[in-house]
């Protein structure tokens, strides 16, 4: 599984970050990939297309972290709103749990699919199903570093 690091070492973490390195949460939202994060890890699919979950989660956060806020000038990963990415099972299915800024967001409809087509399009993936959920509520101190730097937040 993929998590958002905690938002002090967001600037400097590279995104190859799994459950075990990424420092526990103190809101306790994240989840274990469990047995399925272990079989992705050293799965081979007949058709030769499912990559390992070591391989493979960093180029997810790499196509989500292509997906920018219409409104804020900052990546959605970089702006806390993607909360995990994780394994469904060993065939290249993938699990993404994302929020928005606000429920009446101007792309509250369009983004967890434009969020879907992007995971889908990584090479390794067979499908993506992403949950959007609202707790915990999006606020501003789950931006990176990175992402109030670029804002002037500092």
């Amino acid at each position: 599984m993929i998590e958002r690091p905690e938002k002090d070492t967001m600037a400097t973490m590279d995104t190859a970050t799994t459950a075990a390195d990424a420092p526990g949460s103190p809101d306790d939202r994240r989840e274990s990939g469990g047995e399925a994060s272990e079989a992705v890890a050293t799965a081979a699919a007949a058709t030769g297309t499912v990559v390992p979950w070591d391989d493979l989660g960093p180029k997810i956060i790499e196509a989500i972290q292509t997906i920018y806020d219409p409104e804020i000038p900052v990546n959605i990963y970089e702006l806390g709103l993607i909360y995990s990415v994780s394994p469904a099972d060993t065939d290249g299915h993938v699990d993404v749990k994302m929020t928005l800024t606000s429920p009446h967001c101007p792309v509250a409809e369009s983004r967890p699919g434009e969020v879907q087509m992007t995971v889908e399009g990584v090479e390794g993936v067979q499908a993506a199903k992403v949950d959007v959920v609202w707790d915990p509520p999006w606020n501003p101190d789950m931006m990176s570093e990175a992402a109030k730097l670029e804002l002037g937040m500092f």
